[in-house]
This record gives structure tokens, C-alpha cells and sequence, in this order.
């Protein structure tokens, strides 16, 4: 699907915010609302638009550990360990990467206790070669809601 620039605009007022009335969107971009709504549809259906949701302060909420850990699998195993990996809650991105390691995993935790029992007991699975653990110390930006242009 080719974006025009009335796509462009309407995903920049969804990423801006979700809950905004299709008619508050017509009128920041000065479209009518039926456009808006018949747009929107063509955007979820497809799948430029994946789902809506909110973007949570995890440091409020406890979370006051970023961890990124690269994981190296046992040959033949690692869709395996990534679709395992991934189920976890505190879990909130699992890439299957190039380079010396096969994946990353982008987790949260309330404290060092549960990094280490993660680390430790989580990701001893038996498809799991080696693992390397980076704790983020300062958070200077994490926005994936972006558009290009």
C-alpha cells in the first residue's frame, strides 16, 4: 500500500493519541470525517495500523530495570527459544539478530532479584548456549511510534 500524505497525517495524530474522535482528527488535518474513517479502516485492514494501545510508565509502575540480554541458542533451536522467551510478561521485545548472538531480548524488571532469577532459572532452558546481560542505566529515549517524512 502506497501512504499519501492524508495517511501520513492521519497516523500522526493517532500515534499523538489513540483515543482521538475521528471528527477531531478531520478537523487537525482539515479533511472531513468520513474520509478519516474510511482511511483508518483501509489502514487496519492493512495491517499499517496493527492495534491500539496505551504507553505505560514502567518506572511508576515498579519496573525500575531495562535489561537487554543477547542469547546465543543451541543450532536448529532458536525459534524455538524466541517463541519460549517471548511468553514471558516482562518480556517486551525478542529480535532475532546477525552478528555473534541470535537474538535480543529487551525485558523489564521491579529489581536485580528478578534479572537474576530470570538470567538464571528463566533462560536455563537446554536450548540455550550462552547469554549476555547489559542492564540500561539511563534511559535517553524509547518511542516506537514514529513515522518517516
Amino acid at each position: 500500500m502506497i501512504l499519501d500524505e492524508i495517511d501520513l497525517k492521519i497516523l500522526r495524530q493517532v500515534l499523538k493519541d489513540a483515543r482521538m474522535s475521528y471528527r477531531k482528527i478531520a478537523d487537525e488535518i482539515d479533511v472531513s470525517p468520513p474520509t478519516v474513517l474510511s482511511r483508518v479502516q483501509k489502514l487496519e485492514k492493512d495491517k499499517i495500523i496493527k492495534s491500539y494501545s496505551a504507553i505505560l510508565n514502567h518506572e511508576k509502575l515498579g519496573y525500575d530495570l531495562t535489561s537487554i540480554i543477547e542469547v546465543t541458542a543451541v543450532k536448529g533451536k532458536i525459534t524455538e527459544v524466541e517463541k519460549h522467551i517471548s511468553k514471558f510478561s516482562n518480556v517486551c521485545a525478542v529480535y532475532d539478530i546477525t552478528g555473534l548472538t541470535d537474538m535480543i531480548i529487551v525485558a523489564k524488571f521491579k529489581n536485580r532479584e528478578e534479572l537474576s532469577n530470570f538470567v538464571k532459572k528463566d533462560l536455563s532452558l537446554p536450548y540455550i548456549d550462552r547469554t549476555n546481560t547489559h542492564v540500561v542505566l539511563i534511559t535517553v529515549k524509547e518511542d516506537f511510534g514514529f513515522i518517516d517524512r
